[in-house]
């Protein structure tokens, strides 16, 4: 750090409570890097841990009167590097801000800061019978300030839509420390253009978020009803997933995990596990008729199906997709994409993958959100990860076929995790010369100086 750096870190550390500026090494290395195998080419100059939105303020009235460039965090567990603070960067974390609030049994809703956890909130949430939807498998780390930054799906969408669906308002301080309320407390509400929605995907980009209202659902009653499917193939088990879809049915959770995710997935568990596995779970009413005309579809597909009521075998059959990430992890260094293509072409993406896995010699397992056609191609190899070299080129080529195909298919390079700094290159590609052209201005306007967030999204 130069003498100058270290200077104006005194003013910074004046403007704030003696524990909130951390400039400790291990506190600086961590701030480097996120889940998505990747990290910065080195430590940034500090963080500042915040626990009040007074903090941010100050944080952000400091970086924009000495020019330097913020990098907005909560828990770290983003997949796209849209996080990761590098040399000469300020880490504002809100990762400490994680209080409920309040909530309101009669709007049914909810303001929370955004650290808070997905599984925290819903603990909370559930002695009010209460509950909010968004729902990534990552749930028990992810943050709602995070949901909110990727504008995250998870294992619900199929029902219940991504995050931006359940969000009313949101406190946001701008770049220049400025704090502004976007939105409403009401379910309708059309005054001005719709910031919410705006700043929501973002990631950190045109803002910092600290709160947010929240839409809530009563909590689930009665009977869940649990489908869990093994296909010979991954093509079978997505045409089985779209034929359920087509039939206008509306399972809360329609997962699907490849034949080489089981697979890994076995190795790890040491459960006798083979083909590919399609999770389907209904609930509230009409939950059974749903299960059980799902389930003849799928054996009508091919698959080899069982049907349960029973929670702990629920348990253990939702666990199934839900630890794939876990397993993967433990072959080596993951880089795990995000593709979104309309429902009816999920079979031909899983096919390109698999086709450019074999052609350009590199592990791919897919995951998918099969609700929704967002899937999640994972590449597994050996070196990259925290030392932050480049995964080997044979991934990036391939990674690059499924990019393009996906945008051929009529989808998108990323349906929840972020641009971050992993897509950057093909954003041109999918949104074209004009329209990046004018999300850059949208940019500027909230952050004239371009100190959030740089490098990422854009």
């Amino acid at each position: 750090m130069t003498a100058a750096a270290a200077t104006a870190l005194d003013d910074l550390r004046a403007a704030l409570p003696a524990d909130v500026l951390v400039t400790e090494p291990a506190a600086l290395e961590v701030a480097r890097a996120d889940r998505s195998g990747h990290s910065s080419t080195g430590a940034p100059l500090a963080v500042v841990e915040a626990t009040e939105v007074a903090h941010v303020q100050a944080a952000m009235r400091w970086a924009s009167a000495h020019g330097v460039a913020v990098v907005p965090r909560g828990a770290g567990t983003g997949l796209a590097g849209g996080a990761n603070a590098g040399p000469g960067e300020l880490v504002v974390s809100v990762d400490r801000m994680r209080r409920l609030l309040d909530v309101s049994l009669v709007d049914q809703t909810c303001t929370v800061e955004p650290g808070i956890r997905n599984l925290e909130l819903d603990e909370l949430l559930a002695g009010h019978g209460l509950w909010w939807p968004p729902d990534p498998a990552s749930r028990a780390i992810s943050t709602v300030g995070g949901n909110i930054a990727t504008n995250a799906g998870g294992l619900l969408c199929a029902k219940h839509g991504v995050t931006r669906e359940w969000v009313l308002s949101l406190d946001v301080v701008l770049a220049d420390g400025e704090l502004i309320r976007t939105g409403h407390r009401t379910v309708k509400g059309v005054t001005g253009l719709d910031l919410t929605a705006l700043v929501i995907g973002s990631e950190g980009t045109l803002g910092i978020v600290v709160g947010a209202v929240l839409k809530l659902r009563p909590a689930v009653t009665g009977a869940v009803w649990t489908v869990g499917a093994f296909f010979s193939d991954e093509e079978r088990a997505a045409a089985a997933c779209t034929a359920i879809t087509a039939a206008r049915l509306r399972p809360a959770i329609m997962e699907l995990v490849d034949r080489e995710g089981v697979g890994m997935l076995a190795a790890y568990t040491g459960e006798p596990l083979a083909g590919a596995f399609v999770l389907l779970q209904a609930d509230e009413a009409g939950a059974e008729e749903v299960a059980r005309t799902a389930a003849a579809m799928l054996e009508a597909h091919g698959g080899t199906v069982e049907v349960t009521d029973d929670p702990a075998r629920s348990d253990l059959l939702v666990q199934v997709r839900r630890q794939v990430h876990f397993a993967l992890e433990s072959f080596g260094t993951i880089l795990v994409e995000d593709v979104s293509v309309p429902r009816s072409r999920m079979a031909d993406m899983f096919r390109i993958c698999r086709d450019a896995a074999a052609r350009h010699g590199v592990r791919l397992p897919v995951t998918c959100h099969a609700g929704d056609g967002n899937l999640h191609p994972t590449f597994v190899f050996e070196g990259g990860g925290p030392d932050g070299t480049e995964p080997p080129a044979a991934v990036w080529a391939a990674a690059d076929e499924v990019f393009q195909a996906a945008i051929a298919l009529g989808g998108t390079l990323t349906g929840e995790h972020g641009v971050g700094t992993l897509k950057r290159r093909w954003l041109v590609d999918e949104l074209g010369e004009r329209q990046l052209a004018l999300q850059h201005a949208i940019k500027a306007a909230f952050d004239p100086q371009g100190i959030l967030n740089p490098g990422k999204a854009l």
